[in-house]
């Protein structure tokens, strides 16, 4: 029989009772009392209200009244766990009249509930309403038609955080339909939370929380249309290039599993019906996010176009992306999995069943003698533990060809040779005969920078980038000026790829970081373990110093004798002579476009490397004498880019601003750039309140602290 017939009318009027009747019925009272009374009457409405926010704000009327002599009863984290028993022991009598027969009403319990809800204490009374109503409502029709009535009668500016926290606190989306029904149906406030506010607007839940809101608009037929239209606006919203700007990382990825769960509670026939407009809103999205500078908004855009191309359109090529799989790839990927719902725990039993029953029948081979047996006897004659194994660590691989001596072997090698091994001998030794012989690569650093910049693999060589990179790095710190300066010049050049832009950008700050280390000209250039060894007399004078020292020490009378210091050997900074070179030309034409390059353009990645470039440059050049006309100079490439929509842009501009105010003298700065401190520690605040990238935000908040330290400190300093 359904539960909708011969059963009592649920929302008529109760008998009249006075206002503390209610307060009685809804406080601590006995098992005996049916129903608590409706509010149905207009006359009453205004005492209702006044009631409800009394009984809600009891805990603060009390704490206001009593201070410190409150009962621990009336503490609110107390206080309303104890009000949710006592809205199931009402719910309870009320049950037990409508099956007496009696038309009874909760809207006065309803508005509790929501008004408790408004206050924030959602965790406090669902955390122990929402486990009795899941056993009730289990086998019950009129215990969920009882919450039904319950949350339709939340008025409706208690609606969403009624909902939120029932979201939240049910353990799974067949409890929540149990609970709501058909709600989304019957109320647009609730449809618009549902399917609006909890998905677009708000995305700090977990992922359970965001399964167990899907499944319930997939649960029943009626509410699978709001689902599909659900995905609709999903893929639209994460397809759009604006919210791809603007919102900020944690929302995307919630937009991400919201869809991949979609996917899954979708059938083919639902999915085929709107193939069209979702290949259009997929199709967009992929593409503004695979050209996005964020490796993870990539990463994202790569996940779901897999899987989603994979649901929406199956008879299709499937599309494939190489990415790094790390723990949230994985959980999205087995968001996608589609699970069918099992209503009871009998009818998932039997999917484990043929597993154990295959089982023996795997195991047992010829005879019924098991496998593994057959397995372990051939396992032992065939055993080879016995045997001690070789010591391989010390391994070389033979080579037939002997790695180049000179600079212009190695540049014929890379440039003209057709033998790969030789050609991999000349790219690994490259680095060490660099810093071996300087001033031969002084001669053909030019040349030599070129070749590198423009080789490529021809070989499976191990760590082909790195050892390419290095040697780069190698000749520019060798020949400083002229390489930058060839470097620099080739930045903005035609028929360059974005990798080998972003190549030199990455050798230009790696070789100003080696020139400006203090006491670089004192230590020893690092050799890979693939440089020829060097000769017995190079290697003689650290060990006839460790001995003259040892005598010094043993024959020297101490009368006190503390933990020896030694200070870092003060050394020029190599780097206080060439920072023009490396920093200047890369800020002559960023503003205008070529052909193939455009940096205010579609070539925003190399943008943002760019000014993480220039700002790690300006903190290189702290103590030079060149620092000043670097930081204005910077100062203004920041300003003229600042409201740049890409966040990895704004990233590389906020950290420059930190650099200049780390690296140009505090005196300098107040004489020379005040203008330009002004204009901004105003943008600085305004995008540490409002920018959406979270990076961002804190960067602007680090660059602010550095200027309160520097006002700070120049006051100090014109205090007498």
């Amino acid at each position: 029989m359904s539960c909708w017939q011969a059963e009592p009318r649920l929302a008529g009027a109760a008998p009249q009772r006075p206002i503390g009747g209610a307060v009685g019925e809804l406080l601590p009272a006995g098992p005996g009392r049916p129903s608590l009374p409706g509010a149905d009457g207009g006359h009453r409405g205004h005492g209702w209200e006044a009631l409800v926010t009394k009984v809600v704000g009891l805990p603060d009327r009390l704490g206001n009244c009593l201070q410190r002599e409150n009962l621990a009863e009336f503490f609110p984290q107390n206080y309303f766990p104890l009000l949710g028993e006592e809205v199931v022991r009402v719910l309870q009598a009320v049950v037990d009249s409508l099956r007496g027969g009696l038309d009874c009403s909760v809207s006065f319990v309803s508005q509790v509930l929501g008004k408790a809800c408004v206050h924030g204490r959602q965790k406090e009374i669902l955390g122990v309403l929402v486990p009795r109503l899941t056993v009730f409502t289990q086998g019950s029709c009129l215990w969920q038609r009882v919450c039904w009535r319950l949350v339709e009668c939340v008025p409706d500016r208690a609606m969403e955080a009624v909902l939120t926290g029932l979201v939240e606190a049910t353990p799974g989306p067949e409890v929540l339909s149990r609970l709501l029904g058909n709600l989304v149906m019957k109320n647009k406030k609730a449809q618009f939370v549902m399917t609006q506010k909890l998905l677009f607007l708000q995305y700090g839940f977990a992922t359970p929380v965001l399964q167990s809101l899907l499944g319930y608009l997939a649960l029943d037929s009626q509410r699978r249309p709001l689902l599909v239209q659900a995905l609709k606006e999903l893929l639209d919203t994460w397809g759009s290039s604006s919210a791809i700007r603007h919102a900020p990382l944690p929302q995307q990825r919630y937009l991400s599993k919201a869809i991949l769960i979609c996917l899954a509670h979708l059938g083919d026939t639902e999915l085929r019906d709107s193939r069209d407009v979702l290949l259009a809103s997929l199709m967009a999205g992929v593409k503004c996010r695979l050209d996005s500078s964020l490796p993870a908004v990539r990463r994202l855009g790569m996940i779901v176009a897999e899987v989603a191309s994979t649901r929406i359109h199956p008879e299709g090529p499937p599309l494939k992306f190489q990415y790094e799989e790390d723990e949230l790839s994985c959980e999205m990927l087995a968001l996608a999995t589609p699970r069918p719902v099992a209503d009871s725990p009998s009818e998932a039993g039997p999917s484990v069943t043929p597993v154990a029953t295959e089982t023996p029948d795997k195991e047992t081979v010829d005879g019924g003698v098991p496998q593994a047996r057959l397995e372990g006897s051939d396992s032992e004659l065939d055993s080879d533990d016995e045997f001690v194994p070789y010591d391989m660590s010390g391994d070389r691989e033979l080579k037939s060809r002997k790695a180049p001596m000179y600079i212009r072997d190695c540049v014929e090698a890379l440039t003209t040779s057709e033998d790969w091994e030789r050609w991999e001998a000349a790219l690994q030794a490259l680095e060490g005969l660099v810093f071996r012989s300087q001033a031969a690569t002084r001669e053909v650093s030019v040349e030599l920078a070129k070749v590198l910049l423009h080789l490529e693999e021809k070989t499976s060589v191990v760590g082909f980038e790195g050892l390419r990179q290095r040697a780069l790095v190698a000749v520019t710190v060798t020949d400083p000026a002229r390489v930058a300066e060839y470097l620099t010049s080739q930045f903005y050049a035609v028929n360059y790829s974005l990798r080998q832009r972003m190549d030199i950008l990455d050798v230009l700050t790696l070789a100003a970081q080696e020139l400006s280390r203090p006491g670089r000209l004192s230590r020893a250039p690092q050799r890979s373990s693939l440089d020829p060894p060097s000769q017995p007399s190079c290697t003689a004078a650290p060990a006839w110093r460790a001995v003259v020292d040892e005598r010094i020490r043993n024959k020297t009378r101490r009368f006190s004798k503390g933990c020896p210091r030694r200070g870092p050997a003060g050394s020029p900074n190599e780097f206080n002579v060439v920072a023009g070179y490396f920093f200047f030309p890369l800020l002559r034409r960023f503003d205008k476009p070529l052909v193939t390059f455009d940096l205010l353009g579609d070539d925003q990645l190399v943008l943002g490397r760019l000014a993480h470039t220039l700002g790690a440059l300006m903190y290189l050049a702290v103590n030079t004498t060149v620092a000043v006309p670097m930081g204005k100079a910077l100062l203004e490439f920041v300003w003229a880019l600042r409201f740049h929509g890409d966040g990895y842009v704004r990233r590389g501009l906020l950290s420059a601003v930190s650099s200049v105010l780390l690296s140009v003298p505090a005196e300098r700065l107040l004489t020379d750039m005040s203008d330009e401190l002004l204009e901004a520690r105003s943008w600085l605040a305004d995008v540490a309140e409002k920018d959406p990238d979270e990076d961002c935000r804190m960067l602007a908040m680090k660059a602010l602290l550095l200027l309160e330290k520097l006002k700070d400190k120049l006051l100090s300093l014109s205090s007498p």
